[in-house]
């Protein structure tokens, strides 16, 4: 049935976003100001004469029109044609900036318009000089010369679609589903998650509601808003199950003789005594639930319980529906998510080679271990956090994670890495 509806949904059904984020203008700004030393380094390499010594560089201030951006660079260059004469000229670069989306998916940054000029500050020589100013740097080239500007800002936004291991068998790739829209409260990419097993692209279940950016605040005082639907975390669990990251073996401790004492016919099945084994595997699809300030997991398992020194020999099956806490924090550019007490648990006997078993039983014995190994594993599969969209280069700090009925609001600031070496 579930292979006839899947030809039934139209393929371009999960072309739909589950996360994205809004770059603020306080964000704009704090990355024109800290590529300042990109942009001195192609000035002085591109853009002037050798002889001229290092610009002094105003920070470039972009501007978010509808369309795009508006890129504003300022740059005073101390020109010494000789020793004795020195001349201060400004130069002007304003060029307007958009964003598109290239064949291979990936986002670039690309520039439509440009005009650059050249005013002399002040000289210690008379006017005649300037001509020579004009010889040494040539304004034509150096519109040309933007599109240098851009490449490192370009290849930082090729990272973004670069895919990050969730589990060393399971792989999660962001992947813009058209270009960033421009507005008043910055610019918002929609992404759409996609996970690999095994190096192969999964299906996961189709979101039953669609997913928008939320409207911010006009003045959010964080570089970038990270948003994640409830669609994204019921993925991303979905993913882990099918690479059988919740497939676990519960010790307990249990025996065949004291399990005996309560259920009588195991002794039939067992001569001597040895240790009870709990082997748990995924019955039905894990799924999460937001609501305000709290998120829960669900999970639906069948635990085999057996034993066997060698061969592992179940004696009774049993179905547990569990729901457990989630908590989730941010550490660098990575979502911690942990699960915390289970906070509801129900029993069932699924199949039985030791006759009737109550439910009240089957808690006595079973309840104790699962409540504290079955958390315990998922965080364990869950250790090393799960990369967020980022670029290159940047970490996220001041991090807020902000839980709300359907979605995951991370209001964040953006922090330059520090350079090795």
């Amino acid at each position: 049935l579930s292979i006839l509806l899947s030809l039934l949904v139209p393929a371009h059904t999960t072309r739909a976003p589950d996360c994205g984020g809004i770059l603020t203008p306080s964000g704009l700004s704090y990355l024109a100001e800290v590529s300042k030393h990109h942009v001195e380094t192609v000035l002085r390499q591109d853009l002037t004469a050798p002889t001229v010594p290092d610009p002094s560089l105003g920070s470039p201030e972009p501007s978010s029109p509808d369309t795009g951006l508006r890129l504003s660079i300022d740059a005073d260059l101390g020109i010494t044609p000789d020793p004795s004469t020195t001349e201060v000229m400004r130069l002007s670069i304003l060029a307007d900036l958009h964003v598109e989306m290239n064949p291979e998916g990936n986002l670039e940054l690309v520039a439509s318009a440009c005009k650059a000029t050249l005013e002399e500050i002040q000289s210690t020589e008379d006017k005649s000089s300037s001509s020579d100013v004009d010889k040494e740097i040539n304004i034509d080239k150096i519109c040309l010369e933007v599109s240098k500007l851009l490449l490192s800002p370009n290849e930082q936004l090729m990272s973004l679609t670069a895919q990050f291991p969730v589990t060393p068998s399971c792989q999660v790739q962001y992947l813009p589903l058209a270009a960033p829209v421009f507005s008043e409260q910055g610019i918002t990419v929609s992404l759409q998650t996609t996970f690999q097993v095994a190096g192969v692209a999964i299906p996961l279940p189709v979101s039953p509601v669609p997913f928008s950016m939320p409207e911010l605040a006009s003045s959010s005082p964080s570089h970038l808003t990270l948003a994640f639907s409830e669609h994204f975390y019921t993925s991303l669990f979905s993913a882990l199950e099918i690479a059988g990251a919740f497939n676990m073996t519960i010790p307990s401790l249990l025996t065949t003789t004291t399990t005996a004492e309560k259920i009588t016919q195991m002794g039939s099945l067992f001569q001597e005594d040895l240790p009870v084994v709990l082997q748990a595997v995924v019955r039905s699809s894990p799924w999460v639930v937001l609501e305000e300030g709290k998120a829960a997991l669900k999970l639906f398992l069948t635990i085999h319980v057996g034993a066997g020194s060698t061969t592992f020999q179940s004696f009774l099956s049993v179905n547990v529906d569990m729901s457990a806490g989630l908590l989730l924090s941010v550490a660098d550019t990575r979502m911690m998510i942990s699960a915390a007490v289970i906070e509801d648990v129900e029993l069932s006997l699924a199949a039985s080679d030791v006759g009737p078993v109550s439910a009240a039983l089957l808690e006595e014995l079973f309840l104790p271990t699962i409540r504290e190994e079955v958390p315990a594993q998922v965080n364990a599969v869950l250790s090393d956090g799960v990369f967020l969209p980022h670029i290159s280069s940047f970490t996220y700090a001041d991090v807020n994670v902000v839980i709300h009925k359907d979605y995951v609001l991370v209001p964040c600031n953006l922090e330059l890495r520090a350079r090795s070496g």
